[in-house]
């Protein structure tokens, strides 16, 4: 008999928020973090989906993050919004700030979200595209802990720190979506190798000694390698400024790891950029990437960043999404 078994989206977000609840997670809390669930293993990133939800529920259970957290939304400035997340979960504190972010860029232009007191949000690209999903410009940040040393060193001192920019399109949402870290890989892939007994390709993870290393296992325990060296040190350490920094947020050195029960919560930070595309452009922008993306699309064997998960996202929606059921199972005990 085989262990895969089909589920809709639908069922994969009624699922998680399930199993959070019964977790300790408030119902609103466990409803956005759910949704962000059943989009990842809808666009075929395993990695943030089901495969994370069980260190989602222990986090909750160990008091890493607080399920029953209530998040607290301000506007000290019109363009600007901030969120305490209160130790909870990043997705609730985002969406409840979304509104506020969305009516000041509509209103003033532009608009600016910190969040501070927070968590592992998952996909970023899930909540930059939930911008361009309003026809606004998205570009969000948000900092980890420290799991990349800089060029030259062998210490930790910024996390995979991705960075993401959603292009907003009438037809589909987001037309273009770059989703990025700062790390040749997330880390996520990392723990997965190491996890299923897999070694990891040479240039993905540096050992303790900052040597290249085959070994997930090795590779946890020195840094991950930053994606074009010091370059991708620079983009980590410029979303390590956004997200933590200028949100009023834990830095990656002194947040306590996003895996695992030692320490409490690491209280990271997300912070997010709201355009409203008309106005500095005179209206040219729609025009201006539709050229762009035809030059990127008819340049090779090319395609647009965000198609491989579009793509992913069509076959999900027409075929279901195949999941384990001893996963399931796993997750239910």
């Amino acid at each position: 008999m085989s262990d895969t078994v089909v589920m809709t989206p639908t069922e994969i977000e009624a699922f998680a928020e399930e199993m959070l609840v019964a977790a300790g997670t408030l119902p609103q809390n466990a409803a956005p973090l759910a949704r962000a669930i059943a989009a990842a293993e809808r666009d075929g990133i395993p990695s943030h989906g089901l495969m994370y939800l069980p260190t989602y529920m222990e986090h909750v259970r160990c008091g890493k993050v607080d399920g029953k957290a209530i998040p607290v939304v301000t506007t000290p400035k019109p363009g600007t919004v901030v969120v305490d997340a209160a130790t909870g979960f990043a997705h609730p504190a985002i969406a409840a700030g979304f509104p506020a972010l969305v009516a000041a860029a509509r209103t003033n232009g532009v608009a600016a979200m910190a969040v501070r007191n927070s968590y592992n949000c998952g996909v970023l690209g899930f909540h930059t595209e939930a911008i361009a999903v309003e026809g606004l410009l998205g570009i969000g940040f948000t900092n980890a802990p420290a799991s990349i040393a800089p060029v030259g060193g062998k210490r930790p001192v910024i996390g995979t720190n991705p960075f993401s920019v959603a292009v907003p399109s009438g037809k589909r949402g987001a037309s273009l979506l770059i989703d990025q870290s700062a790390s040749v890989v997330a880390k996520s892939e990392v723990m997965k190798r190491a996890r299923e007994g897999e070694a990891i390709p040479e240039g993905w993870a540096l050992g303790p000694d900052g040597e290249p290393t085959t070994d997930p296992a090795v590779g946890l325990k020195g840094s991950m390698a930053p994606a074009g060296g010091y370059k991708g040190f620079g983009i980590g350490l410029f979303t390590e400024i956004m997200a933590a920094a200028l949100s009023g947020a834990t830095l990656g050195i002194d947040a306590s790891p996003f895996s695992g029960t030692a320490g409490g919560p690491p209280k990271t930070g997300q912070f997010f950029l709201a355009f409203d595309t008309d106005t500095p452009s005179g209206g040219a922008f729609s025009q201006r990437m539709e050229a762009l993306s035809a030059a990127i699309e008819g340049a090779g064997d090319a395609r647009l960043p965000g198609a491989r998960r579009l793509a992913a996202r069509a076959k999900s929606d027409a075929e279901g999404v195949r999941v384990k059921a001893s996963q399931l199972e796993a997750i239910r005990n």
